[in-house]
């Protein structure tokens, strides 16, 4: 019967080919056209990848590429691995944990693991489990009638304006589903941030922007305004970023749309402008008292600083401040040197600030040895983006950990590197609003939510395999890191640490505190930032 049903079909099987070919080159070249003309379509209309989105047909090239790039990797990526601003294993992970897609990797190391694995956690023989939902920290318990539980991951300071309103909406979208912060960046609270609920972390910088007199200066009563609003939690104040400590920044009066503007209360038509250091005051004891007066006006809730690290007796300065007035700030945020995820002067960028590790250890070496270190909570940011990551930054004293570059990462970053010319191909880092259209803010506010989860499940299932039981358990001497002799030592060996309370009861000396406290810490003074002229 299959036979005689296939005999019946046989002759349109021959014929048809041959016919085909025989149609006119123009039906060939039309049918052609329509083909490729459904298929942009397609690539147009889709909200999955934002690459071909915005780039229909051309954009399927990238995406063919990633598909086969596990065959071609080691023959063709992998030299240049250290080369790129991140790893690209790092970016997949993130890309795999916000798609809730398979992040295992087979076969173990794809380089020889002796080269590779300079840190490590050491794991224990009775593994423990741990739940990442319980995974926050109490800030302002101390001094703030509105306390905030933080989540040990939250998403670092990224303006509105560098970028898109969609990249914001997805973020702060993400962050409400996971019940984390959004740090605004300094150009303050737009409606986009506002929209989706998301708890935020206001930052206040040099500009004051959303905060700000006619004249550039800080104004009480608008600030007031917006943080006493029940979805701002936090207040950063901003004294320098890890992409370009100590440099102010321009955003040309032709970027300064109306939303921009509206958001930073800053005029169009004029250039919109960052100075490089705060008029509102000059000395460590008028910032405190600033600090002070951001609480207050904020409602009691928790205020703190963000810097990346530079003269460390500019810091001791700080530190001598709070001992002698007994006011402080709630929280700290030291941010790294190698941090900063938009546009930056390539000196400052490569040259500027202290990294992550040596700033994150040197402020809380200080604030221990000051006995002020139980008051003040401690947030690390700077190239954080995986569990590892973030293990490693509470063994080194922090309470909890922002990311930029991860959750960029979760909305579709690419890392094209392309930022400042408002040309990001993935909609994340631009104005234009024909190419922010490639962010489709439901589904990438799901992959910054389940980006953040599966990090902070990651995260558990490390301490608990390093038979923890709460990630404040985690210290120096749970992590191996191998020396220039390629030699293996706890990182506690490696790193300095003081007794509680060390530097009120100690003289310094040439022996008796480690560089820099010996050289800094006494001849620093709370009423300048620094040392005396001579000094």
């Amino acid at each position: 019967m299959a036979l005689a049903s296939l005999s019946r079909y046989l002759p349109w099987l021959v014929t048809a080919p041959a016919a085909l070919v025989a149609l006119p080159y123009s039906l060939w070249l039309s049918g052609g056209f329509g083909l490729l003309f459904v298929l942009g379509c397609i690539d147009y209309t889709q909200t999955r990848q934002a690459v071909r989105r915005n780039y229909p047909l051309t954009g399927r090239i990238r995406y063919g590429l990633e598909y086969i790039r596990p065959e071609i990797r080691q023959y063709f990526l992998e030299d240049d691995e250290e080369k790129l601003p991140f790893s690209r294993n790092q970016r997949a992970m993130v890309y795999a944990r916000s798609k809730v897609q398979n992040d295992k990797r087979g076969f173990g190391s794809i380089k020889d693991m002796y080269h590779a694995q300079s840190e490590w956690i050491t794991h224990s023989m009775q593994p423990t489990q741990l739940d990442p939902v319980s995974f926050r920290v109490t800030v302002g318990a101390h001094q703030c009638e509105q306390p905030y539980a933080l989540s040990l991951l939250n998403i670092s300071g990224m303006s509105f304006g560098a970028l898109s309103p969609n990249a914001v909406k997805a973020l702060n979208k993400g962050a409400a589903m996971g019940q984390f912060a959004h740090d605004t960046g300094e150009g303050s609270i737009s409606r986009h941030h506002r929209e989706p609920g998301g708890d935020l972390i206001w930052q206040v910088a040099s500009g004051y922007f959303g905060c700000r007199t006619p004249e550039g200066g800080f104004d009480p009563v608008r600030f007031a305004e917006q943080a006493r609003s029940p979805q701002v939690k936090m207040i950063e104040l901003k004294l320098s970023q890890g992409a370009k400590p100590g440099h102010g920044g321009v955003l040309p009066k032709a970027k300064v749309s109306a939303e921009i503007a509206e958001a930073r209360g800053v005029p169009m038509g004029q250039d919109c402008v960052s100075p490089a250091r705060h008029s509102a005051f000059s000395t460590p004891l008028e910032m405190l008292a600033f600090i002070a007066q951001l609480r207050e006006l904020s409602g009691s809730k928790p205020v703190g600083i963000k810097l990346c690290v530079g003269h460390p007796a500019e810091w001791f300065s700080l530190v001598k401040a709070m001992l002698e007035t007994g006011q402080t700030p709630d929280f700290i945020v030291v941010d790294g040197a190698e941090g900063g995820t938009g546009a930056a002067p390539i000196e400052f960028a490569d040259h500027v600030g202290m990294p992550l590790r040596d700033g994150l250890r040197l402020v809380h070496n200080s604030l221990v040895g000051a006995g002020l270190r139980d008051r003040i909570r401690i947030g690390a940011s700077g190239k954080v983006i995986s569990a590892f990551d973030i293990a490693r930054c509470l063994a080194l004293g922090a309470d909890w950990c922002n990311s930029a570059r991860g959750f960029m990462f979760a909305l579709g970053c690419i890392q094209s590197r392309s930022c400042h010319t408002d040309h990001c191909p993935t909609g994340v880092a631009t104005q234009d609003p024909v190419r922010q259209r490639a962010i489709v803010v439901t589904d990438k506010a799901e992959r910054v939510y389940y980006y953040h989860a599966n990090t902070l499940h990651a995260l558990a299932d490390l301490l608990g395999a390093a038979g923890l039981q709460q990630p404040g358990d985690i210290t120096a001497q749970h992590l191996m890191v191998r020396n220039a002799e390629g030699q293996a030592r706890t990182l506690a060996s490696t790193i300095d640490t003081l007794a509680p309370g060390q530097l009120l009861f100690e003289q310094p000396g040439p022996h008796s505190l480690p560089s820099p406290f010996a050289e800094f810490w006494q001849p620093s003074q709370a009423g300048r930032w620094g040392l005396p002229t001579g000094a």
